[in-house]
This record gives C-alpha cells, sequence and structure tokens, in this order.
C-alpha cells in the first residue's frame, strides 16, 4: 500500500495541474460573431463566422494549445488569420504557432520590422501581411477595419474595429485596469500618442461599442472617457513637475503622481510609469 499511495498522489497531481492549466483561457461572448478570449496576457479578440475564424492578439506560446482548443469548442477548424495588435510578446508569443498551423499573421509595418530583429528575417512569427495606416479585412460577413495610431503605446499599434458589430479592440492603447498604461517610449510610444488615438476612437465609437482592451474586462465608451481623463491629468501634473527643466532625479523624488491616488501594477511602478511619462513629455 505504501508504494501506491505516491502514484496515486502523483496522479492526482498530474489531474489537478491539468485542469488548471485548461482553466487559464476564458470565454466570453460578445455578439453573435465575436469573443474575447482572457488568459495570461492581451486580450484576444476571435471572429468565428461562415468563412471561418480568425482572432486578433494571441498571447504567449505556451497557451496556443489552450487557445486553439478554445477556439475550436467556438467552430471546428483553426484560425486563418491573426492580427497583431502591436509587437509586444504577449501579444504576439503565439504567431509562430499559429502560422504553422496555416493562419496568416496581419500586423503594421513597425511590428514587421521589430519582430524581424528579435526573431531574425523569414521566422514565421512574422507578419505574412503588413500595412502603413489602415487595411480592412473582409471575412466572415465582416469589415474589420485596421487602423495605424503613430507613436501611442508603441509606433506599431493598431485597432481593430469590427464596425458590424459595434466591438473595437484597442490593444495596449487602452490599460483598462484603473491605472495609467505603459507607454513604451523605447518602441516610439509616448503619452500624446495615446491621448490622440483615445481621442480619435472615442469620436468612432458610441454608447453601445463594447470595447476589447488589452488588459482588464471589457469596457465601454464612458470608462473609456474615463481614461482618457486619467491620462490627461497625469500628463498636467507631470508638466507642472517638470517645470524650469527639472531634472528625472528631482522629478521622482517629488513623487508627483502621487495625488492620483492610484495603484500600480509590480510590474509597472509608480517610479517606471514617472520615468516613462518624463521621458515622453521632454
Amino acid at each position: 500500500m505504501k508504494k501506491l499511495i505516491p502514484v496515486f498522489i502523483t496522479s492526482a497531481l498530474l489531474s489537478l495541474s491539468c485542469h488548471a492549466e485548461q482553466s487559464v483561457v476564458k470565454t466570453q461572448k460578445i455578439s453573435e460573431h465575436v469573443y474575447v478570449l482572457f488568459g495570461q496576457g492581451g486580450n484576444i479578440a476571435a471572429s468565428v463566422g461562415d468563412d471561418g475564424i480568425y482572432i486578433v492578439d494571441d498571447q504567449f506560446a505556451t497557451l496556443s494549445e489552450q487557445i486553439k482548443q478554445s477556439l475550436t469548442e467556438l467552430k471546428p477548424g483553426s484560425a486563418q488569420f491573426v492580427i497583431n495588435t502591436h509587437h509586444h510578446g504577449d501579444h504576439t508569443g503565439g504567431n509562430e504557432n499559429f502560422a504553422k498551423a496555416g493562419a496568416h499573421v496581419i500586423a503594421h509595418n513597425n511590428v514587421h520590422k521589430r519582430l524581424t530583429e528579435k526573431h531574425g528575417v523569414g521566422s514565421d512569427y512574422l507578419p505574412r501581411i503588413s500595412f502603413n495606416d489602415d487595411l480592412t479585412l473582409h471575412f466572415n460577413n465582416e469589415h474589420a477595419k485596421l487602423k495605424h495610431y503613430p507613436h501611442a503605446h508603441t509606433d506599431g499599434d493598431a485597432v481593430v474595429f469590427f464596425e458590424s458589430e459595434n466591438i473595437v479592440h484597442m490593444g495596449d492603447i487602452f490599460f483598462n485596469t484603473g491605472g495609467l498604461p505603459f507607454v513604451d517610449v523605447d518602441s516610439g510610444g509616448s503619452v500624446d500618442g495615446i491621448l490622440n488615438a483615445v481621442d480619435d476612437v472615442l469620436l468612432s465609437i458610441n454608447d453601445n461599442t463594447h470595447i476589447i482592451p488589452g488588459h482588464g474586462p471589457l469596457s465601454k465608451r464612458s470608462e473609456l472617457v474615463v481614461y482618457r481623463d486619467l491620462v490627461a491629468r497625469a500628463k498636467a501634473i507631470m508638466l507642472n513637475a517638470m517645470k524650469d527643466n527639472a531634472s528625472l532625479e528631482h522629478v521622482l523624488k517629488a513623487d508627483p503622481l502621487a495625488q492620483l491616488n492610484i495603484e500600480f501594477a509590480g510590474w509597472l511602478p509608480k517610479e517606471r510609469v514617472t520615468t516613462l511619462f518624463y521621458r515622453s513629455l521632454k
């Protein structure tokens, strides 16, 4: 009996482990043909219809099989297209796996450039189709418009408008987490670019629009307005702290963003946000 106990425990742990892995990716239906998949990276939009399946972003490579399984439960078959909202690994990590399964990756030209720098020429991580200003994907009786917003979260951001379904996927231009966004200055991002992008999206949607943020739960226009105002207020606070050509060290010591009374993520602490806003606004 003693020899059976470790085997039983091991089997139980493996069973629990498999169950935990299967529960990582959660699917939520938004409309008749569009779903959102939540996991461990950026939120995924899935269009499922008569023509097949395509997705917006694909999280990490380690989740690809779970994502594929979740899609299969919606409709048999594999994704035919993968749209990347930008180049970060928590949104593009599954590119290679989906490409090898037959998908064609679509992204902005700068995403192609940055993924080439990271993975090399000819890699399956790279987009097969890239664009400059905008592109429209006519698929599943939907005319999904991909619009590039320069120097927002990065220099390769694309927002995807599902016009027939009144849904928009904003990628990491919109962090619906109650705090400030990650302004990837080293990848061409800027505070002003994020504000310009959000302002433009607000003009393009209505109170019934479903908004898929890069991170966080589904949102709506009124919440995007609150987010926009928070970013604008943070910008004004930082510019005031930066008066008289104040150094970064001086601004960090003054801790201007403390007056916002918001929480900061462990991976994006207040000091880092302050530094990125400073570098962008400088």
